[in-house]
């Protein structure tokens, strides 16, 4: 679940790992989710062979490939960013629409009024 229904590790990486991955959304929420409810738990290991207790970083670390190096709340924080960032990324679009549109049909009304200059020669 560390890559949103596919781990990390599996995603192929000029696509999908690097750009596209590391801008997802739901990895921040997902990691922050699996942070908050794993981190500083101990569980018992029912594996063969292993040692009898493996803690939620453990789980973190080895089965959903997540990385463990900051916070939860630095996930939380990158989300928030995220949200902002991208409203004022929307708000900027519209803004910059607003301000286009008039000079675009300017321009595309003056080169039909050519044309028609033209014809009527």
């Amino acid at each position: 679940m560390g890559g949103f229904f596919r781990l990390p590790n599996d995603l192929p990486g000029p696509v999908w790992k690097y750009p596209v991955y590391y801008i997802s959304f739901h990895k921040y929420a997902n990691e922050g989710f699996y942070k908050n409810e794993f981190q500083g738990l101990v569980f018992p290991n029912l594996q063969v062979g292993g040692p009898t207790k493996i803690t939620g970083d453990e789980v973190l670390r080895k089965y959903w490939q997540m990385d463990t190096s900051f916070s939860k709340w630095s996930d939380l924080a990158i989300v928030f960013g995220m949200v902002i960032g991208y409203r004022v990324l929307a708000f900027g679009i519209i803004k910059g629409i607003e301000k286009l549109y008039p000079i675009i049909r300017n321009f595309l009304a003056r080169a039909a009024e050519k044309r028609t200059d033209c014809v009527e020669e």
